[in-house]
C-alpha cells in the first residue's frame, strides 16, 4: 500500500511539474507576442500568442492579446476573405477570453469596437449597452452610441430627402408631413435617445468636443422631424450652439498645446 501511495504521490509530483513548465512557456511566448506587437510586427506577435494559449489554454492575458492582434490586423471597410477572416478570429477569441471572464472589460469594449467598424450597428449597440453596465462612467461608450444613432437615423432621413427631392443641405423640416410622420416614427425615438448618451457623456467629460459635434448632428436629425417652424427654429438653434461650443473648446484645447520646440502628438 505504502508503495502504491508513494506512486501516486509521484505522478501527481510530475503532472504539477509539467504544468509549471508548460506555465513558464506559455508566459515566456507572451513576452515574446508583446515585444513583437509593440514593433507593430503583428502576424509574428499572433504566433507567440497563439503557441502561449496552446500550452496554456486558461490563459486570459495571452488570449486577449491574441484576439488584440487579429484586431489590430483588420481593416475596417474592406471586404475581402482574408479581412473578414481576420474579424471572425478577433471575434472568437474575445468570446473565448469573456466565456473565462464575463466581466472583463477590455473584451467588451473591443467586441464592441469591432462590430461597430465592421458597421454592424445593431449588434455594436447591443454591446456599447453592455459595456457601460460595466463601467458607467465609460464616456466613449456614450459617446459611440450617439454615434450609432446619430448613423442610422441619417440613413432613414436621407432615403427620405431623396424621395421628396430635397438636397442634403436644404433647409428642413421634411416637406411632406405624411413622409415627415413616417420618418419620425423611425427616426424619433432613435434621435432622442441619442441626444441622451451624449449628453451623458458630455457630462463625464464637459470637454468632450466629438460629443458635442455629434450634438450638433443629432439636433439637425431633430429638426428635420419638426411639425411647427418654432420647434425646427429651437433645434436648429441647440444644433448652431453645439457646432459654437466644438470650435471653441477645440480652440481652447489646441491653445493649451506645449509650445516648445520639443515633438509633440497628433491626436487629430
Amino acid at each position: 500500500m505504502k508503495s502504491r501511495a508513494i506512486v501516486v504521490l509521484a505522478i501527481a509530483a510530475m503532472t504539477v511539474f509539467a504544468t509549471s513548465c508548460e506555465k513558464l512557456k506559455a508566459r515566456d511566448q507572451l513576452n515574446k507576442g508583446v515585444q513583437a506587437f509593440k514593433s507593430a510586427q503583428y502576424p509574428q506577435a499572433v504566433e507567440h500568442f497563439k503557441t502561449a494559449v496552446e500550452y496554456d489554454p486558461n490563459f486570459a492575458t495571452a488570449r486577449l492579446y491574441l484576439a488584440t492582434g487579429y484586431m489590430q490586423q483588420y481593416i475596417p471597410g474592406a471586404d475581402s476573405p482574408e479581412n473578414m477572416q481576420m474579424a471572425a478570429a478577433a471575434y472568437d477569441q474575445f468570446q473565448k477570453v469573456l466565456a473565462q471572464d464575463p466581466k472583463n472589460e477590455l473584451a467588451v469594449a473591443d467586441v464592441a469596437s469591432l462590430l461597430f467598424n465592421e458597421k454592424k450597428l445593431d449588434e455594436a449597440n447591443q454591446w456599447y449597452q453592455k459595456l457601460i453596465l460595466l463601467n458607467p462612467k465609460n464616456k466613449e461608450a456614450f459617446y459611440t452610441l450617439g454615434v450609432i444613432a446619430w448613423t442610422k437615423a441619417l440613413v432613414v432621413d436621407g432615403e427620405a430627402r431623396a424621395k421628396l427631392g430635397m438636397k442634403p443641405d436644404d433647409p428642413g423640416p421634411l416637406k411632406d408631413k405624411k413622409v415627415r410622420v413616417e420618418v419620425a416614427e423611425k427616426n424619433g425615438p432613435i434621435v432622442d435617445e441619442g441626444i441622451k448618451d451624449l449628453d451623458k457623456s458630455l457630462a463625464l467629460d464637459p470637454e468632450y468636443d466629438d460629443a458635442m459635434a455629434y450634438e450638433n448632428l443629432l439636433y439637425r436629425q431633430k429638426a428635420d422631424l419638426e411639425d411647427s417652424p418654432d420647434a425646427y427654429r429651437s433645434d436648429i438653434e441647440k444644433a448652431n450652439g453645439y457646432f459654437q461650443k466644438t470650435i471653441d473648446t477645440r480652440k481652447i484645447k489646441a491653445e493649451r498645446k506645449p509650445t516648445g520646440g520639443g515633438i509633440t502628438a497628433d491626436t487629430k
